[in-house]
């Protein structure tokens, strides 16, 4: 989304990420990602998460997914060469829920939801072509 930011700012719209982790691993991440356009706030209860209706994937399910995308090459850049970048991945996948699945949901300024996708897989996210589709 940030590389396409300019089509939501010329929409006026303010893109607000949510994650299942704490303030000081977003600040890791942000040191090794960022920067980014738009804030990215914690939800490590992911109080959010749960009543918005995500899941979290098996791990199994996923981890034979990564084995057959990296068997196949069709994951690239799984684990990043940054080193930096590596170890806060690394760490996630130790630390973090990695496997929850997340999603992206559009609302009007008086706060009413009129869009959503819930991601049912880690290729499942929105397209951002369909979003902004769904903004017009």
């Amino acid at each position: 989304m940030r590389e396409r930011i300019e089509e939501f700012n010329e929409q006026n719209v303010k893109i607000y990420v949510i994650a299942p982790s704490n303030a000081q691993f977003i600040s890791q991440f942000l040191d090794a990602f960022g920067p980014f356009p738009f804030p990215i706030v914690g939800d490590p209860e992911r109080a959010a998460y749960y009543e918005m209706g995500h899941h979290t994937s098996p791990k199994w399910k996923l981890l034979s997914k990564a084995a057959l995308g990296l068997i196949f090459g069709k994951l690239k850049n799984f684990i990043p060469k940054d080193e930096h970048q590596k170890e806060v991945v690394l760490k996630s996948m130790k630390t973090a829920d990695v496997y929850i699945q997340g999603g992206t949901y559009l609302y009007s300024e008086n706060g009413d939801l009129f869009w959503q996708h819930t991601d049912s897989s880690p290729e499942d996210h929105a397209k951002i072509d369909t979003v902004l589709e769904k903004l017009t």
